[in-house]
């Protein structure tokens, strides 16, 4: 990872749960010593990616990060055709529908959407980096990825979130299979013990995979009648959006393999 790579890097740790990180909690959730996370966080607060607040000299996110955010809504308002897409779907499934997007080799979450029907729901995280091997988004986006991205994932270490957490790559790769063949990625309790979660690839004029867009809901409450509905639902809202985008599925990707 290059330097501007590794720097940029250190924005990922930042959630709305965890706005403020001092150098010494930073430096540990990056992996880095102090001294290097400083120069790098010096770099970003000079780029006013970051800044300092408070009397512990915390770093936030700063100005710049606001400014491209908003540059980028003004000229792909995707955020509020998501949101649109997303209530949507969560009306329909009455789960919590969310879309994530491929920056690099992170996959972040976009936006949500959550259902008002249930008291106990799957709750989401702003900025939320998704792991491409325990989760549905994940596996969706990483099934019509690049071989050499695959690789590149793969061959990183896989963490254990759970017991249901597959680590194995060949493993991972046969899930894989059989996501290119359905068009919709399955995960239960991969991230998150009780939770499964259903996810279809979104793709981009190019029939490049951007994203993806799924439904989670508790383990407890999948019935064969709620994965049928979250099934279509999701293959319709999710195709819907990539055709609103301007964008392509990849050929093959239709709708009479993913309901199989």
């Amino acid at each position: 990872m290059g330097t501007v790579a590794k720097a940029l890097s250190l924005l990922d740790h930042f959630s709305r749960n965890r706005p403020e990180i001092g150098l010494s909690e930073l430096a540990r959730l990056a992996g880095l010593n102090k001294a290097t996370a400083y120069r790098l966080l010096s770099e970003l607060q000079q780029g006013g990616f970051v800044e300092q607040t408070g009397t512990g000299r915390e770093y936030r996110l700063g100005p710049a990060v606001l400014r491209l955010a908003s540059l980028r809504e003004t000229a792909v308002p995707l955020r509020d055709m998501a949101a649109q897409a997303l209530q949507s779907l969560s009306d329909a499934t009455h789960e919590t529908a969310h879309l994530s997007l491929l920056q690099g080799d992170r996959l972040s979450m976009l936006s949500y959407a959550y259902s008002p029907r249930h008291g106990t729901r799957v709750t989401m995280e702003d900025a939320q980096i998704l792991a491409f091997h325990a989760t549905s988004s994940g596996l969706a986006v990483l099934a019509f990825s690049p071989p050499e991205m695959i690789g590149r994932i793969l061959s990183a270490p896989l963490e254990k979130r759970t017991e249901e957490t597959l680590t194995d790559p060949a493993a991972i790769r046969a899930v894989l299979d059989g996501v290119r063949r359905t068009g919709i990625a399955e995960s239960v309790g991969g991230f998150e013990k009780d939770v499964h979660s259903h996810a279809v690839p979104l793709f981009d004029a190019q029939a490049r995979v951007i994203g993806a867009m799924a439904v989670a809901a508790p383990v407890a409450r999948m019935t064969p009648d709620l994965t049928a509905l979250i099934r279509r639902e999701l293959w319709r809202h999710a195709t819907g959006l990539t055709r609103a985008l301007g964008g392509f599925p990849p050929d093959g990707f239709t709708a009479q393999e993913a309901a199989e």
